[in-house]
């Protein structure tokens, strides 16, 4: 009967066929199992042995200012120059009025000293939980770097005109994808969604394409904590956390963490 099974499995460009716990598995040809069903062939290794030994420069004490944007700025620049895949895409996690946390990948699109800003639907899952619980965290990742930093603050919507003014520096196609989507909302189909595209294309055809108020717009996050982390050798990375005082001046304080 196995022989028979062996059989049926066969041999392919991936390798010989295998019977591994019920299932059909193929060896690679590096040797690591792969999952066969009756659609693809899936990496069936450990993900416990999945790792990476950080190695690249550290994050000294003297490397960090007396204030984090700084930091934050040389970074994010270092980031956009190593042409890191789209370097301001940033975690966003947020907590409902009931204490449930939801996170999703957002696109930061401004920072300064008052905080760091992106747009979305005010409608939105995300918009409707800042609104009950204005606290937030972002998290960025910089993988080609071995950097991540973490922002924590409060959150609170721009300014109609800013966020009009954003809105009207976006590229048409972006305008008609703003306006085309109650984010979060159900749909039909794909096919529902690309024929309204198509019918606010036509409709904006000759003139601009409104802006979707009050319906859409910033927030900004004030930040009161913000990590660097970098990645080091033998899991012992380097952490430094900035944390801003809620007295008269709002000092930061800065500190190393262990990892």
């Amino acid at each position: 009967m196995l022989g028979r099974m062996l059989m049926m499995l066969g041999t392919g460009p991936l390798g010989v066929g295998a019977l591994r716990l019920g299932r059909l598995w193929s060896v690679g040809l590096n040797g690591a199992p792969l999952l066969a069903d009756s659609h693809t062939r899936r990496w069936a290794g450990s993900v416990s042995d999945l790792r990476k030994d950080y190695g690249q420069e550290a994050l000294r004490d003297d490397d960090a200012p007396e204030a984090p944007l700084a930091l934050f700025q040389q970074w994010f620049e270092e980031a956009v120059e190593a042409d890191v895949l789209e370097p301001n895409a940033m975690c966003l996690s947020t907590v409902s009025e009931a204490g449930r946390p939801s996170a999703r990948v957002v696109l930061l699109k401004g920072y300064d000293s008052e905080g760091f800003v992106w747009y979305t639907n005010y409608g939105s899952r995300k918009a409707q939980e800042l609104d009950a619980n204005p606290f937030a965290a972002l998290t960025f990742w910089w993988g080609d770097l071995e950097r991540s930093v973490r922002i924590e603050g409060r959150v609170q919507r721009i300014s109609k005109e800013e966020s009009e003014a954003y809105f009207r520096s976006r590229p048409r196609g972006s305008q008609i994808g703003a306006l085309v989507s109650e984010q979060s909302r159900p749909i039909e189909n794909r096919q529902a969604l690309d024929a309204r595209v198509a019918e606010l294309k036509a409709k904006y055809e000759d003139e601009g394409v409104a802006v979707p108020m009050p319906d859409w717009g910033g927030f900004r996050l004030e930040p009161d904590r913000i990590e660097f982390w970098k990645g080091r050798s033998s899991r012992v990375h380097d952490r430094i956390v900035y944390v801003r005082s809620a007295g008269e001046g709002r000092a930061w304080t800065r500190q190393r963490l262990q990892p």
